[in-house]
């Protein structure tokens, strides 16, 4: 059986599409990893919708402060330079189009680039928060996802059967098996994990992936 990378590997490899100077602002699950594995001598002011920038990396255990949390609930170390604020001016920086990246979750992602990631019509509940500002907001969006569903569904997919976040908004789809890239003329494979072929990841994905021409495996 082929191994897949682990959710920490995920997020250094997204990591590594952050520039120095970026304002990123990190989604739940995976993409909340990312602050931890940016490369040294970059600077990211990452941004949340709970009213804070340039925070640090996630707050060792017993050096937690209630009152420097980001919007996943995560407690943050303090930076030089952090600045705290109102919620609606967090908003306002989003639908202002001072985002450059986020970093989101998905439940599921279409060959076009929609994206999914806020309510399973299965269990009939969900809350958008503010994935929705984010994918429309934000100068790109990166999703950092496990390639299948709890039940072994694909997640990159055609079509989105579930409610959409926002149409044509991901550019960037990173895996437990894959990079990929979304193009006009469709999905490009640009990395896999170590011993995947093509048609490994193929098997595991329900529109046709095109490999790149310089198609290797994932680098961190």
């Amino acid at each position: 059986m082929l191994d897949r990378l682990p959710r920490e590997v995920i997020a250094m490899r997204v990591a590594r599409e952050l520039k120095d100077g970026d304002i990123v602002n990190l989604g739940l699950g995976i993409p909340s990893l990312c602050s931890q594995y940016v490369p040294e001598g970059r600077t990211i002011l990452y941004h949340s919708e709970s009213g804070v920038l340039n925070y640090g990396p996630m707050a060792e255990q017993g050096e937690e402060d209630d009152d420097l949390i980001n919007a996943s609930g995560q407690f943050l170390e303090p930076t030089p330079g952090m600045s705290f604020f109102h919620s609606a001016d967090a908003f306002g920086m989003i639908r202002g189009g001072h985002i450059d990246v986020t970093v989101l979750g998905a439940l599921q992602v279409s060959e076009k680039g929609d994206l999914s990631n806020w309510m399973l019509p299965s269990r009939g509940i969900g809350n958008v928060g503010g994935a929705m500002d984010l994918a429309v907001g934000a100068k790109r969006v990166i999703v950092a996802m496990e390639h299948k569903g709890r039940h072994g569904e694909p997640k990159v997919v055609s079509e989105c059967s579930f409610p959409l976040t926002s149409p044509t908004c991901v550019s960037l789809i990173v895996t437990d098996i894959a990079v990929i890239s979304v193009e006009q003329e469709g999905l490009i494979l640009r990395e896999t994990a170590p011993g995947w072929r093509l048609e490994d990841i193929q098997n595991e994905t329900e529109p046709e992936l095109i490999p790149a021409n310089d198609l290797k495996e994932i680098e961190i």
